[in-house]
């Protein structure tokens, strides 16, 4: 049996793919048998509820001490000047049964003794040559460097012999300062593990230039069979401190990266990255066994939901959930959709999709979605302006209204809400509608991101007889090529945007490529996606049966047990 202590921003609250990644791991059979303990690490963000539903155990914030855990915690506390929070939280997988509670360990920093943040900065910089001082600007980076020694001698405290071996994972850069706190104190008893969710330097260099994953991994390519790597191509990056950070991941025992295009941008970061261990560890994709009678039920709402938008039943519906950030590649699907439209025009068949994503965490409440209903017909129709549209909201409303004004059979709903229920989305939704329903319902879910180390979401509806459409640059398109044994099965669709019309062979002819010539790929290239779409998409009952189960198949290969089994486990122990 082991101890693993996850460093995450994530440790309460699940806010994103790190939060879908713990979720999945932690209810999964097998990481339960196999790992006695489980330690969550991270910052306190609210005093005031610092657990959210788990149980505290310990506060010195609320004077809250449960087990007397005073004795252990305070000698830290009056240390570092911070205050510690220690609790536990239920991991629950209701669908399957399973619950498992795991530890926290919450740090405020807010009074810190700054005497020691820099003795420990000073620290850094002789081992490992970080310049702590290159960053004090950003507030994360201080945030995730102090929280580093407080919560390791903390973690240290509650540990036993028995609970060995002891491995601490870094999810992202968040983890890198308490890892590199373990190495400094040069504890044997600890191994560590970088966990790249991302390759955070890779990331704004996608998105910020024109010609995105058509550009850059055609670069990538070219530079590392010239032996070049990121700063010989793009310039320098040490001034982002969480290249700084994830650059010293070359001192873990080992580095988990999510899928196969994260191991090379890994490669890419420098020559010190060729030589070290770097496992691929996919992430889990949610298996369900779903009758047909659950798909149709599911469907059924979603084309009531279209009949009270838009006045017509649709007879095939999409969707895209997602976060609305330029990386996810929204553009491409309404691309896709416009040959799709004129192809269901020739058939006489009609189609809505439904695009739910919002950059208001939260979502907006009831009573505003409610008013924007009744004053303009949200969500059909849209106004600039909170509790409407805000930031790249408007912006990507700009292309569906262009979409509908020109298609024949099929209609795009923008649903910028954060839920999908009545009580988050307004009247005009089925009362008895839930979240599952979209992913059960769906008969294309659409993910063709520009940069996505795996993909969770895109293909979530995949067991549920739903065709998932990708993009080849995302982490999952290697997992599903795996557990498919490089076949093509009709529940999936890899549209490759970085394949060029016309063979370039230089760096700088490839480092050239901008938005008129990616734009000229993603024509030719969502064509054929949109044909293939067009081809697989069930026109019977006994097609929609045959859907679910070649999906149910495929997602149980890829289901958390698997990736838990087959990559995690086996990265613990080479980390050893």
């Amino acid at each position: 049996m082991s101890t693993v202590i996850h460093v995450t921003h994530e440790a309460v609250r699940k806010i994103g793919g790190i939060g879908a990644v713990l979720q999945g791991l932690l209810t999964s059979p097998e990481y339960i048998s196999n790992i006695s303990r489980t330690i969550l690490v991270g910052p306190a963000f609210d005093p005031k509820d610092p657990l959210g539903d788990g149980e505290v155990l310990y506060s010195s914030l609320e004077g809250i001490d449960k087990g007397g855990y005073k004795s252990m915690f305070k000698p830290i506390e009056e240390k570092h000047h911070v205050w510690i929070v220690y609790g536990k939280r239920d991991f629950i997988d209701k669908m399957n049964g399973v619950k498992n509670e795991v530890e926290v360990i919450l740090v405020d920093t807010s009074s810190i003794h700054i005497d020691r943040e820099n003795f420990f900065k000073a620290n850094l910089y002789r081992r490992f040559g970080l310049q702590s001082d290159r960053y004090e600007h950003n507030d994360e980076f201080e945030l995730y460097l102090r929280i580093a020694e407080p919560a390791y001698e903390a973690v240290k405290t509650l540990l036993t012999p028995d609970d060995a071996p002891y491995f601490i994972v870094s999810h992202e850069f968040m983890g890198m300062p308490f890892v590199l706190k373990a190495l400094v104190e040069r504890d044997d008893g600890f191994r560590t593990i970088f966990y790249a969710h991302e390759v955070a330097t890779v990331r704004p260099i996608v998105e910020g230039n024109l010609g995105h994953d058509t550009m850059f991994y055609n670069v990538l390519d070219r530079a590392m069979k010239e032996g070049k790597y990121i700063e010989d191509v793009f310039g320098d990056q040490s001034g982002f401190f969480k290249h700084a950070l994830i650059s010293r991941a070359v001192h873990c025992d080992n580095i988990f990266a999510v899928g196969d295009y994260v191991v090379k941008e890994l490669r890419f970061l420098g020559p010190e990255f060729s030589s070290v261990n770097i496992d691929l560890v996919y992430n889990g994709v949610p298996a369900y066994e779903i009758s047909l009678e659950e798909k149709l039920n599911s469907k059924d709402k979603l084309q009531r939901y279209a009949e009270a938008l838009l006045g017509f039943k649709p007879d095939y519906v999409f969707s895209h959930v997602t976060r609305l950030v330029p990386s996810k590649g929204l553009w491409r699907d309404l691309k896709v959709l416009r040959h799709l439209d004129e192809m269901f025009a020739g058939e006489g068949k009609t189609g809505v999709i439904f695009f739910l994503s919002t950059v208001i965490g939260a979502g907006r409440s009831i009573e505003e979605v409610l008013k924007m209903e009744e004053e303009y017909g949200w969500p059909v129709n849209h106004r600039i302006g909170y509790p409407d549209l805000v930031g790249y909201e408007a912006d990507f409303y700009v292309g569906v209204e262009e979409f509908n004004r020109n298609s024949k059979a099929i209609k795009a709903i923008f649903i910028n809400q954060f839920g999908w229920s009545r009580d988050r989305c307004g009247n005009r939704m089925p009362e008895d509608m839930e979240f599952m329903d979209i992913r059960k319902g769906t008969d294309v879910e659409f993910g063709q991101s520009i940069y996505e180390p795996f993909g969770i979401a895109q293909v979530e509806p995949i067991s549920f007889g739903a065709i998932c459409v990708i993009s080849n640059v995302c982490g999952c398109a290697g997992f599903l090529e795996k557990v498919t044994d490089g076949e093509e099965v009709p529940n999936l669709i890899v549209a490759d945007y970085t394949r060029l019309s016309q063979e370039k062979t230089e760096l700088g002819e490839l480092l050239s490529i901008g938005l008129y010539e990616r734009d000229e790929i993603e024509k030719q290239n969502s064509l054929e996606a949109a044909e293939k779409i067009f081809h697989n998409l069930p026109r019977t009952s006994e097609g929609m049966e045959g859907m679910i189960r070649s999906g149910y198949r495929i997602g149980s290969k890829m289901s958390w047990d698997v990736v838990v089994s087959d990559y995690f486990l086996p990265g613990l122990k080479r980390a050893l």
